[in-house]
């Protein structure tokens, strides 16, 4: 049987399975997707097609359990959770437009601004100098300032400091 006839005969079956372990459909896909691609990595030799349908099923359940395991090691924490808990929305905002910043910059901005630690204090925790901390909290502003000010004035043209 080839690739295709497998994925058409037990995709939908699997999906089912993934759906009710994980509880989320995006994670599902994944975990079908995952399963198919062992399935090629391996070509296994079947002795029947109950054997092949249960390979695929075993296959699947163990990726879903990964991928549970996965989140519960590394929750994740939904962006409106974060932003309803502050009730100045123009805080929440400037929150929403941090958590969009590269990580090195966030990193650096979070621990100044948010934790009130020193320049001395955030460059001994992230393992840089204090000059870097200033340059990543210094870019950190003007990215915030221009997204905070392009949400504000949508469709303004900057104009390029020199």
């Amino acid at each position: 049987m080839t690739i295709e006839e497998v994925v058409m005969k037990y995709s939908d079956m699997l999906y089912r399975i993934c759906v009710v372990m994980l509880g989320n459909e995006a994670d599902a896909q994944d975990a079908v997707q995952d399963t198919f691609c062992r399935y090629l990595e391996r070509t296994p030799d079947f002795a029947s097609k109950e054997h092949e349908k249960a390979w695929l099923i075993k296959v699947a359940q163990n990726r879903c359990r990964d991928m549970r395991r996965f989140q519960l090691r590394h929750p994740k924490i939904d962006i409106e959770e974060i932003t309803a808990s502050y009730e100045d929305p123009e805080y929440s905002e400037v929150l929403v437009e941090l958590i969009k910043l590269p990580l090195a910059v966030k990193s650096a901005v979070y621990l100044y601004y948010i934790e009130g630690y020193k320049t001395t204090e955030v460059s001994e925790i992230l393992g840089i100098s204090a000059n870097a901390v200033k340059k990543r909290v210094q870019r950190g502003r003007e990215m915030l300032r221009l997204s905070l000010e392009e949400e504000t004035y949508p469709g303004k043209k900057r104009r390029r400091r020199v």
